[in-house]
Formats: structure tokens, C-alpha cells, sequence
């Protein structure tokens, strides 16, 4: 069995991510979306609120699973026995920052690859910064999120 990590923090989760998730859901016998909890850093959503829009966005694909994780990632994926983890790539200076993860990655576990997935051109542009700051603003949303993770936003920043 081939399972796969996508990690990160996906605060909130986005259309780019979805997208990804469903790509990389079908290169694998099981993926397991990897929740960042990172203390360093004040998420609009807590690790718990994450993963549950996380499920209900891919609540369709039967192969996926959410967790939460804080650490090293390639200790996370030695936890869920998975053999490579996925990324997203928007664009050149993304690949920069990817790479340089990626070798570290392999320096640290040999036995755990990465896989890179460009994004879909729609989606390009899109970040859960992008996300959270036209959404502070009073902006439409509803392009970039599922309604339901519009209306938590909306929710939160009240």
C-alpha cells in the first residue's frame, strides 16, 4: 500500500489545496492530509477547526484521512508509514523554498521522497494569506474558499 503526506498548515484551507489534495489522492492508496501545529505562529483557526474543514472539503475521497502533527514532518511521515509527501508548487520562488526542503527532507529520512504537483493555473496566485487578508477586509472570499470555510472565516473575524 502507497500512502502519501500532504502537509502543512492550511489556515484555511483553499481551493488551491483542495485541489491539490484530490490530485495527489488519486497517485496513492492513502493520503494523509498533515495539519501543521506550529506555536509559533497565531492561526486564525485552531489545529482542530483546520482538520475538520479540511474533512468536510474532501469528505468524497475515501482514501484521505486528516491529522495533526507539530515537529519534524519526515518524523510525521515515518509515523503514518508513508513513502513520499506531497507538495504544491505556485511558482518559481515557491520551487526555491521547496527544494531546499526537500534536501533537507532527504538528508534527515532517505526513504521518504517528495513529489511536487504544480498547481492549477487558477489558482496560482492563491494563499491562506491572500485568503485571510481580503477577507479582513470585507472582500469576496468565495472564489478562493468553500462557502462553508467563507462563513468560519467570516465568523472568526467578526
Amino acid at each position: 500500500m502507497t500512502v502519501a503526506i500532504y502537509p502543512g498548515s492550511f489556515d484555511p484551507v483553499t481551493f488551491g489545496h483542495i485541489d491539490i489534495i484530490r490530485r495527489a489522492s488519486r497517485i496513492c492508496d492513502r493520503l494523509v492530509v498533515g495539519v501543521l501545529n506550529n506555536s509559533a505562529k497565531k492561526p486564525l483557526f485552531t489545529v482542530e477547526e483546520r482538520k475538520e474543514l479540511i474533512r468536510l472539503a474532501v469528505s468524497d475521497l475515501p482514501n484521505v484521512e486528516v491529522q495533526s502533527f507539530s515537529g519534524l514532518t519526515v518524523d510525521f511521515a515515518g509515523s503514518v508509514g508513508a513513502s513520499f509527501m506531497v507538495r504544491g508548487l505556485r511558482a518559481v520562488t515557491d520551487f526555491e523554498y521547496e527544494l531546499q526542503l526537500s534536501q533537507t527532507n532527504h538528508k534527515l529520512a532517505p526513504e521518504v521522497d517528495t513529489v511536487f504537483l504544480t498547481t492549477n493555473l487558477k489558482y496560482a496566485y492563491l494563499s491562506s494569506s491572500i485568503v485571510k487578508e481580503v477577507a479582513s477586509y470585507g472582500g469576496d472570499i468565495s472564489e478562493f474558499v468553500p462557502d462553508f470555510v467563507a462563513e468560519k472565516i467570516h465568523e472568526k473575524l467578526k
